[in-house]
């Protein structure tokens, strides 16, 4: 049986450094079509930053399964809500639950800072990531915002946190 972990990272974290690096290069290379230049991911890092992913602007989540690092997920804080941002799980890890793992992890953070829901934006070419959100119960919505890359909107409405003694009353 293989096992999905969740811990909060600081961004600039070498493990946490090295998956972001790798998530940009695969949102650059699929953006072009053609193989990343190490200068362009580094541009796309400086243009779309994740230094505030991080307390008290938000947190970024790494993922190891069975042990080994395998994904992340950040998320940006906002009056009420969350916005889910940066979610990638290494190629070799793909398909084994990786992003349902990140996604319970990030919603159950979001709730626990008094989110009352989780918006994301995607490109149109992440195809598999829509997906996964639709699965997971999230919606397409208008347009939250104009990033430059935003080409899908998603929302799902977070259940409010209940503590189990008022809920047994």
């Amino acid at each position: 049986m293989t096992t999905w972990t969740t811990c909060l990272t600081p961004p600039d974290a070498p493990d946490a450094a090295a998956l972001l690096r790798e998530y940009m290069a695969e949102m650059v290379r699929r953006w072009y079509g053609r193989p990343e230049r190490p200068e362009e991911v580094t541009a796309a890092l400086a243009e779309m930053p994740s230094d505030d992913l991080a307390p008290p602007t938000g947190l970024l989540l790494l993922a190891r399964h069975d042990g080994r690092l395998a994904g992340c997920a950040g998320l940006r804080r906002h009056p009420d809500w969350a916005e889910l941002t940066r979610v990638y799980v290494r190629p070799a890890h793909r398909g084994t639950g990786g992003g349902a793992a990140l996604l319970a992890a990030a919603e159950a953070h979001a709730r626990a800072a008094g989110a009352d829901r989780i918006r994301l934006d995607t490109r149109a070419d992440l195809v598999e990531a829509r997906a996964l959100y639709a699965r997971h119960g999230y919606v397409e919505i208008p347009a939250f915002n104009e990033g430059p890359y935003a080409q899908h909107w998603f929302e799902k409405l977070l259940p409010a946190l209940v503590d189990d003694a008022v809920a047994r009353r």
